[in-house]
């Protein structure tokens, strides 16, 4: 009976596995067909990736907005990892109600939507004269709340003990986060990373609003152009959606045991 049911769970398991990387398998296919081939259904590879990628890099800058991706993308999650640890330690280290009524606001804050904010953003940053900069790109989501959170609760598990030896050793605070928390907290700083480079990779409302010229096209908004227009080549738009998950699906692949241990440990914590 213990096997049957074992095998009913693996061939659930396999059926549900299936179903989750058949759109993964699908993008690779039509990135490899015609647009003739995709609209009539065809789920083999074909023998049409080279055209399409003539045509993609014919018809767009691939590189520009690739490394434009990546830069901010980068960028933003190293900031966002220093700045929203700090913010996650000092809120559970220094604990007072204070700050537990601080963080409560944070957490309100999650709940209303980026487009509500997207206007005063614009004026604000385009009246410094910020408009198609790095600077303007990662400002507003420099800080989350979910990544202070995430922080604030995996330092609940790091043993206080240890803060206070260092500081009878005659370590800065400073010191004692850079050097003794950071490297405790490894699992949880992948985690951050993972979702907070996904997030910056992906981003597209808040780029195609403030990155005005083409030479600050992200990879996103490439994909979106490739989609407009009377008569769209869907070979060439599949082909590039595959690039611009390339790196976000690299990324999980690396990091994913540690992702997952982060976020266990945060939620233990």
């Amino acid at each position: 009976m213990r096997k049957l049911k074992n095998i009913g769970c693996y061939l659930f398991l396999t059926v549900v596995s299936l179903i989750s990387i058949f759109p993964l398998y699908w993008m690779i296919a039509a990135a490899t067909n015609n647009s003739t081939d995709i609209l009539g259904g065809k789920l083999s590879i074909g023998t049409n990736f080279m055209n399409n990628l003539t045509k993609l890099l014919s018809q767009q800058d691939v590189g520009r907005a690739f490394g434009n991706s990546l830069f901010y993308s980068c960028i933003l999650s190293l900031l966002s990892l220093v700045v929203c640890s700090i913010a996650g330690y000092g809120f559970e280290i220094y604990h007072d109600k204070v700050k537990d009524r601080l963080m409560s606001i944070l957490l309100l804050a999650m709940m209303v939507p980026f487009a509500a904010t997207l206007i005063p953003l614009f004026k604000l940053f385009t009246g410094m004269h910020l408009q198609s900069t790095w600077i303007a790109y990662v400002l507003p989501t420099i800080s989350t709340p979910f990544l202070i959170m995430l922080f604030r609760q995996s330092a609940r598990s790091f043993p206080m003990e240890i803060i206070e030896a260092a500081r009878i050793d005659g370590l800065s605070e400073l010191k004692i986060f850079f050097t003794i928390f950071i490297p405790t907290m490894k699992s949880t700083y992948a985690a951050a990373m993972t979702v907070t480079f996904m997030n910056a990779w992906n981003n597209y409302l808040w780029p195609k609003v403030i990155m005005m010229s083409g030479e600050s096209q992200t990879m996103p908004m490439l994909v979106a152009n490739l989609s407009v227009g009377y008569s769209i080549d869907y070979g060439v738009l599949m082909l590039g959606v595959l690039i611009c998950s390339l790196p976000t699906g690299i990324l999980f692949l690396i990091l994913q045991k540690s992702f997952a241990n982060g976020i266990v440990g945060a939620v233990k914590g």
